[in-house]
């Protein structure tokens, strides 16, 4: 089985909503659309691309998948993601889309999306999703994603959409890198291993329980 990695640019305070512009995903009147432009450096954007050239494949929602198809078919060529974009297989999980899809290369996923995602795993190595909230609420609940590279900013916005809502199944993650930027970027790539642990440091020998004990 392959695996489902997520790509999300969050700030401080968890927020992930709308960072490249200010029509990007307005819902409940968020203001702050475009938060992550003045912070991007060229260090970090260097790291971005290396994490997904190994992708072969590309899952989105449907506002993500809206914005990206809206750019990258006709985005300049010297950008390293416009021909990776352009030449992996798309798949949009959307209850609001209906076949044909515009962007060249581009599946609507049918039926339960979780099944539908698991398939999507069993059939490509590296399958990634970026941004996609609402989709990505779905895919922590159903424990579909391997990995997470939260790509985090100096700033606080204290509204919006954020990687993990209220509700969120616990799961415990390790650190397989973290890389500071600088202009203050930090980037976890984290690998989920399921359930949390948890101990009582009172005692003099804490004792370990393994979740759900």
């Amino acid at each position: 089985m392959g695996q489902l990695i997520v790509t999300e640019f969050v700030t401080l305070d968890g927020i992930a909503q709308a960072p490249g512009g200010p029509d990007e995903d307005p819902e409940s009147g968020f203001e702050f659309g475009g938060w992550q432009a003045p912070l991007i450096e060229d260090e970090s954007g260097d790291e971005m691309f290396g994490n997904a050239e190994g992708m072969d494949a590309l899952l989105l929602g449907r506002k993500t998948y809206d914005i990206f198809a809206g750019y990258w078919p006709t985005a300049p060529d010297e950008i390293p993601f416009t021909a990776l974009l352009n030449r992996v297989p798309k798949y949009v999980a959307s209850q609001t889309l209906s076949a044909p899809l515009a962007w060249e290369g581009s599946t609507l996923l049918e039926g339960d999306v979780a099944e539908a995602v698991a398939a999507l795993k069993d059939r490509h190595e590296s399958v990634h999703v970026i941004g996609s909230l609402d989709l990505l609420q779905t895919l922590l609940g159903a424990r579909l994603v391997d990995r997470i590279h939260l790509w985090i900013y100096p700033i606080v916005l204290g509204t919006g959409k954020r990687v993990f809502e209220p509700g969120a199944i616990p799961t415990a993650f390790e650190v397989a890198e973290a890389v500071t930027y600088p202009r203050g970027t930090v980037h976890l790539a984290l690998d989920a291993k399921g359930v949390p642990t948890t101990g009582d440091m009172t005692v003099d020998e804490p004792h370990i329980r393994q979740g759900g004990e």
